[in-house]
């Protein structure tokens, strides 16, 4: 494309793009923008050096005029959108790209790919905290992931509510607390489970977590009691009926002293096993495959289109695809979240042209503008911060009515509402 339009003259043409969904995966009700601080800085490094440049003149993949401006390529232009944390729904535009088309249209896959992993990682994790009840959950997927894919997942759900992860690489680029537990190997790479915990307390001190169901729970919740003494900071579950364990071993825990010894539950924990132990006394969650994998939603479905261009005068012109069930609607958007009397979310109110002015017909004096300046003149300006996105979320979440929470699957908890052009 970018080859063509070189030739064509078109490449220079001043062009919109915008990221949205068309929809939310089947039964959510919001979804959670992430990976936008990742995605700017993506875009900031986005470059052709010496070695990329000669692979392409190789393989014969483009011509010399373009391996020339992929040579001198950054991006230039202007990026707005949903703040990071911020909740989304069908249609909102979730990202604007400016800039001339050869310079946008090659940010597409790096754009998307960011943002369709962490959008879709985030809005998973923000169920299973939210199902939660305000335990804390571990980020535990790195195992069930893509190496990097695994740092990226931690960073979203940290975003979305949760409280530590595993990943140390996560912990070093981002800042996300750290935490973890030992594995079933530990315990049987000793010649038995005294000896194991042992080890374990004298190297680590009592505060600790011991894994107690190796071999069978009872007899191990003694022997950890007894070895750690009443201070023992945690034992872990990983494997059976979660639900009458836990009790078990509060009940256990309680007897022997230890009531202040936590209870870490593992096990392919996902957003409706966490729900099905709030009577439960658990005390953390480790969450893993289910996290990384979206909860079964892997992907956030967004798309990358162009929405306006000019012509050779300079004039912008409206464009969109007519495609049966792949329709677009043409323009720059505007966007904001109309609010009742309480604060409370009830329309996400979409236009193009000028947004209207607070308090005429067309926006009601209880909305908020959604779309903020990301990046200008291709340098980033906006507080890319994971503690600005953490408390944006928790900002954005508190507005949705509380059927937003309903693990039941059901439509958008807010409709989307497209208004005419008032330019």
């Amino acid at each position: 494309m970018l080859q063509a339009a070189l030739h064509s003259g078109a490449a220079r043409r001043h062009c919109v793009f915008e990221v949205f969904a068309r929809r939310l995966p089947e039964g959510r009700r919001y979804g959670v923008v992430a990976g936008t601080g990742r995605l700017l800085e993506a875009v900031t490094a986005f470059r052709f050096g010496e070695d990329e440049i000669e692979r392409l003149r190789a393989a014969d993949v483009v011509d010399s005029q373009t391996m020339d401006f992929l040579a001198g390529y950054s991006f230039t232009g202007d990026i707005s959108g949903y703040a990071e944390g911020e909740c989304y729904f069908p249609g909102s535009p979730l990202l604007v790209v400016e800039g001339t088309f050869a310079e946008s249209v090659l940010l597409e896959t790096v754009i998307l790919s960011i943002l369709n992993h962490d959008c879709a990682i985030a809005s998973a994790a923000s169920r299973m905290t939210n199902a939660a009840g305000g335990r804390p959950c571990i980020e535990m997927g790195s195992r069930r992931t893509h190496e990097w894919a695994a740092v990226a997942a931690a960073r979203a759900a940290y975003i979305a509510g949760f409280a530590t992860t595993s990943n140390l690489e996560a912990g070093r680029t981002h800042g996300i607390p750290t935490a973890g537990t030992s594995a079933h190997a530990f315990t049987l790479l000793h010649d038995d489970e005294r000896t194991a915990f042992e080890a374990q307390v004298a190297c680590l001190g009592p505060g600790t977590t011991l894994l107690v169901d190796t071999y069978e729970v009872e007899p191990a919740v003694d022997l950890a009691v007894e070895i750690a003494g009443v201070g023992l900071g945690a034992v872990r579950l990983d494997s059976g009926d979660l639900l009458v364990q836990a009790r078990e071993v509060r009940a256990q825990l309680d007897a022997l002293g230890a009531t202040g010894t936590r209870i870490v539950v593992t096990s392919d924990l996902d957003e409706h096993a966490i729900a099905a132990l709030a009577a439960a006394p658990v005390n953390v969650y480790g969450v893993g495959t289910c996290l990384v994998t979206g909860s079964g939603a892997p992907t956030a479905g967004l798309v990358y289109k162009l929405v306006a261009r000019a012509d050779d005068t300079g004039q912008v012109l409206d464009v969109a695809k007519l495609s049966k069930d792949k329709a677009t609607v043409g323009g720059r958007k505007w966007a904001m979240r109309r609010l009742d009397a309480r604060g409370q979310a009830e329309a996400e109110v979409i236009g193009t042209g000028e947004m209207p002015a607070p308090g005429s017909g067309h926006h009601p004096m209880h909305a908020r503008p959604l779309l903020v300046d990301l990046m200008r003149d291709g340098e980033i300006v906006a507080d890319v911060s994971l503690g600005a996105a953490r408390t944006r979320y928790e900002q954005s979440l508190a507005e949705l009515p509380a059927r937003a929470l309903q693990l039941s699957r059901g439509e958008p908890v807010i409709m989307t509402e497209f208004q005419d052009d008032h330019r």
